[in-house]
């Protein structure tokens, strides 16, 4: 590699912490609205998206270049290929992973032989090896070539694709992408749009992070700069705006507040996760489970502050 610059038992909704943990990153997928057929969105300035299954998939497409920002899984990656192929004959020039979850890399392997670099933050190939070897995938997996502590740049001569590191958030290696002329800018999933979040503590997640990266991303782009999500809730889109971002800082600053709150009336775990919204989130399609596992993740991250 190398470096470059609904009534539940309550005990249930303690269980859905550690069961969330073990499924990883797939375990939110059921819960979040998912395109049965392929589908190329065209945003501006020859960007775009691809919708399927997993990941929202990003691209450019011009005479100089063609990249691809996330992977989803090999079946879709595969219509994701077949796609690019009809709009261009040129090969992959770069894919970047936005982080190391498999519904974001499953489909490297299968763009691997059409792609000559893949990039990622430094933390994405040991996080990817360690995933993969905890679900027997290993030989399913295709790694970043190249790696970057906090920024990577490519100028493809019409445009300028940058990725930036802001520290943990979601994991401990998202990174944010832009199309810089475009004004595009690639979140990952950094930004569930109106639905409860996937929180991947053992990946390294920070919800405290998360709540403080947002505004700086927000800072380092323009007013009108549009946002691709990595996820949504049924009937939000994948893309909007810097309003977006604030919604979603708001959420875990909820999420915060009434989990230390609950702390210090001295409820108890089950108790402090038994609610079935998050607290001023009425836009979010939430079920029981999915809150459960935010504040389960928001419980132990603040137990192990004290």
């Amino acid at each position: 590699v190398k470096e470059a610059t609904m009534i539940w038992d309550r005990r249930d909704f303690v269980r859905t912490s550690s069961l969330a943990l073990v499924g990883s990153a797939v375990g939110h997928l059921p819960l979040l609205a998912q395109d049965a057929t392929p589908r190329f969105e065209e945003l501006r300035r020859n960007v775009g998206a691809f919708h399927m299954r997993g990941g929202t998939i990003g691209w450019l497409i011009s005479d100089n270049a063609l990249v691809v920002v996330d992977s989803q899984y090999p079946d879709t990656a595969d219509a994701c290929l077949n796609g690019l192929k009809m709009r261009s004959s040129r090969m992959i020039d770069v894919l970047v992973n936005t982080h190391h979850h498999g519904d974001h890399t499953g489909g490297n392997k299968v763009l691997r032989a059409a792609t000559r670099e893949i990039v990622a933050h430094a933390n994405v190939p040991g996080l990817q090896r360690r995933q993969a070897a905890q679900r027997g995938t290993e030989s399913d997996q295709a790694y970043p070539d190249t790696t970057f502590d906090e920024h990577w740049q490519m100028d493809t001569g019409d445009e300028v694709v940058s990725a930036k590191y802001y520290g943990s958030a979601h994991t401990s290696g998202d990174v944010v992408v832009t199309f810089e002329r475009a004004n595009i800018t690639h979140l990952g999933d950094l930004l569930f749009n109106r639905r409860d979040p996937f929180v991947d503590r053992p990946g390294g997640a920070s919800i405290r992070g998360w709540i403080e990266l947002l505004p700086q991303v927000i800072d380092d782009h323009e007013r009108d700069t549009l946002y691709i999500f990595g996820h949504a809730g049924e009937g939000f889109p994948v893309t909007g705006n810097a309003d977006d971002l604030v919604v979603q800082q708001r959420y875990f600053e909820s999420v915060l507040e009434h989990v230390e709150r609950g702390i210090s009336a001295g409820r108890s775990q089950e108790q402090i996760v038994s609610i079935e919204q998050v607290p001023g989130m009425n836009e979010h399609r939430s079920t029981p489970q999915s809150v459960a596992r935010v504040l389960n993740v928001a419980f132990e991250e603040l137990s192990a502050e004290q």
